[in-house]
Order: structure tokens, then sequence, then C-alpha cells
């Protein structure tokens, strides 16, 4: 499985670099193999660890990692010495006096392994893959994200056109109530000026008769 961590290094994690990476030197192991080891504890790939080691953490422990280099001189010496002691008929290749400063030896410093170079790469290359793959769908989401904002703009302002016409008509529906109204009303008006009351008469004999209304025409 990939190693994807990509949360922010935490003073824990530092401090387990840079633990690793001095033990490392002091046993005369290589600063990748420090890396792959605690890219395995932390779920990161080793040139992540490698990349903060040198970017943030190794100027901070300068001190310590002369003081390694001294005590893997030492171990080598007395490994060196011991051999010496227990088989004096097997000869033992002494160091040339300008490589007894190890700090100064760049061949003894790093102790890179082709296969140890490759690997590197291979996880270098695997990491910017991968974070050309994120940039592609960072690219991708921005797009579509600018799209879904060209389209909610269009809905809005088809929304408020569709206000504006139900607003229209609503005005215009009163009118045309208002209109009706009046109409209405002047139509029940003429009927009433129209209707004249009965005339009535009374004859000779005291009865009321009704006069017929004249037209008027």
């Amino acid at each position: 499985m990939a190693k994807v961590r990509q949360d922010a290094w935490s003073h824990e994690d530092d401090l387990l670099l840079a633990e690793t990476v001095l033990r490392h030197i002091r046993d005369g192991s290589t600063q990748l193999n420090a890396f792959e080891e605690v890219g395995d504890k932390l779920n990161r790939t080793s040139a992540a660890c490698g990349f903060r080691w040198n970017a943030e953490i190794r100027k901070k422990y300068e001190n310590a990692i002369d003081l390694a280099k001294r005590q893997r001189k030492e171990k080598k010496r007395a490994l060196q010495t011991h051999g010496k002691q227990t088989s004096k008929t097997q000869p033992v290749l002494a160091l040339p006096a300008n490589l007894d400063n190890t700090e100064k030896n760049p061949i003894e410093e790093s102790s890179i392994s082709l296969d140890s170079v490759i690997h590197f790469l291979t996880h270098l290359k695997k990491d910017y893959y991968a974070s050309n793959q994120s940039k592609i769908t960072l690219e991708q989401t921005k797009r579509e994200n600018e799209k879904l904002k060209n389209k909610v703009y269009a809905l809005e302002n088809q929304l408020k056109e569709t206000e504006y016409r139900l607003q229209t008509i609503q005005e215009d529906y009163q009118v045309f109530v208002q209109i009706m109204d009046r109409a209405r009303k002047m139509t029940v008006l003429d009927d009433h000026d129209s209707f004249q009351a009965p005339a009535f008469k009374m004859d000779k004999n005291g009865n009321l008769e009704q006069l017929a209304q004249s037209s008027g025409n």
C-alpha cells in the first residue's frame, strides 16, 4: 500500500527522526536506512523523511551529529583493536592518515549503495507522480467549481426574471379587477336611475288607480 500521509510533522515525529538518524550514524549505517525505518513507523515515504531531515532538523542537531560520528569512529577503532588481538595472523588494513578525520571524509560519511540510491529515487518518483496527480485533481475541481458557480449565477438571474414577470402579472390583474369593479358599479347605478316609482291617483269612488308611466323617449 502506497504511503500517502500528508499531515504536518509533529514535535514527536521530528524527535523520532532525529534519534533514529543519530543511532544509524553511531552504528555505521546510512541515513537512507534511517529514513526507511522512520518512514515505516510514521507511514511516510523515505523521501519525505529525508527532505524533513535536511530542510528542518539537521541544522538543529549539528553538535549531536558530530558526537555520533566520533562515537562511530571510536567504535570502529575498538573493533579494529579487538580484531588485532583475536587474530594477529590475519592482516588488518589500516586507514590512511588523511582518512583519520571521518567528519571530512565524504566517501565514509555517505556510504550509499547503488540499491539504496535506486530505492530512494523510486520513492521520489512515486512522490512526484502523486504530487502531479494531486495537482491535476485540484485543477479539475477548480474547473468544476467554476462551472457550478456560472450555473448558479444563471439560475439566479432566471429566478429574478421570473419573479419580475410574476409581479407584473399580479399588478395587471389588480388593475383588471379594479376596472371590472368600476364597470359593475356603473351598471348597477344606471339600472337604479332608469327605475321609476309607480304613480297613483284616486278616482271618484275613493279608490287608488295606478297611472301609466310615460316613456323617457
